[in-house]
């Protein structure tokens, strides 16, 4: 009978931390939407990071709660998502999810020390994405037929992303009474749903006027909730980011264009140009949204190489004899 009593306890210790995680976990999320406002993307990605985690410890420490882990329990399991051959950014992202719930804990006083202070991410290369020079955008722009409303539609859609640099999620809910033409910017709704101003270039808000006056009317009535949209696919709706994806590649494919585009590239070609020709980086993060001013350095490496590059094309001296570039 005893034994009975002891296991029974047992038990329902083990259901308790289970069920400790599940409720910890659903606090993580209420936290991620109500008060860091994330997208649903970003919260479910933080969600599959405890889960990940959870995963890991309930076989080898017998559904641990939370509280219960240490240092180098979460040591154990960074070194078996290493052992799944993950890349060392997928790592890095795991483990900011890990450090976020952990925060979390802290922030709510359920625990008093934090076990992930001290882990650190894996080394990460800085990766500078491909850019598109000025002729390359021209020839990209060439490939559209405006003789078609479609064509002017998406000719115009590559002019916006150019001219102002957004996202394409910014670029899909873009709203016509945020187009504020009198002044010259768009009212953008950015991550963590913070809104920000950004200017745009004449051209730009031609083609928009001509696009919204003359061809947006033409469509299909929109659905109702999409009849604030700008852009609008034949059927009415808001297009999608795999669609503009989509026509993008196509015309890369026209243009005969080898490096790797996509509507992000748009992105990080607006901002390298503006650091190219002196911009002050505080302007290029502001107009880019970027919450620290060293996700918007990254502008400064490529214009380093654009740089380098500039030399080893015009001065006599660096190549070596045999024509290769000196330092690289």
């Amino acid at each position: 009978m005893q034994f009975v009593t002891l296991e029974f306890i047992r038990l329902s210790k083990n259901k308790e931390k289970r069920m400790s995680w599940g409720i910890h976990t659903m606090g993580f999320r209420n936290y991620l939407q109500l008060e860091r406002s994330l997208s649903e993307n970003s919260v479910e990605a933080y969600v599959r990071d405890i889960e990940k985690l959870t995963n890991y410890l309930a076989p080898i420490y017998q559904n641990i709660a939370p509280q219960q882990v240490d240092y180098q329990q979460l040591i154990g399991f960074l070194a078996f998502i290493n052992r799944l051959e993950m890349s060392p950014y997928s790592q890095a992202r795991i483990l900011s999810g890990i450090k976020a719930f952990y925060k979390y804990l802290m922030y709510e006083n359920i625990i008093t020390h934090d076990p992930t202070a001290l882990l650190e991410s894996p080394k990460l290369g800085r990766k500078l994405p491909d850019v598109l020079n000025v002729a390359e955008i021209d020839l990209l722009l060439d490939t559209i037929d405006v003789s078609t409303d479609e064509g002017y539609r998406n000719k115009t859609i590559v002019e916006v992303l150019y001219s102002s640099g957004l996202r394409v999620s910014e670029l899909v809910e873009l709203k016509l009474a945020n187009l504020l033409k009198d002044i010259g910017f768009l009212k953008v709704i950015g991550k963590g749903n913070k809104e920000r101003l950004v200017p745009i270039g004449s051209e730009a808000m031609q083609y928009l006027d001509v696009y919204i006056n003359e061809i947006r009317g033409k469509t299909k009535m929109p659905k109702k909730e999409f009849q604030s949209h700008v852009f609008l696919s034949r059927r009415g709706e808001k297009l999608s980011r795999v669609m503009i994806f989509l026509m993008i590649k196509k015309m890369v494919a026209l243009a005969g264009i080898q490096k790797k585009v996509s509507p992000h590239t748009f992105r990080h070609s607006f901002a390298t140009h503006l650091v190219e020709g002196g911009a002050d980086l505080r302007a290029v993060q502001e107009m880019l949204g970027h919450e620290s001013i060293t996700t918007t350095e990254i502008y400064t490496h490529l214009d380093r190489e654009y740089l380098k590059q500039v030399m080893f094309d015009f001065h006599p001296r660096a190549k070596n004899r045999d024509g290769r570039q000196i330092g690289g």
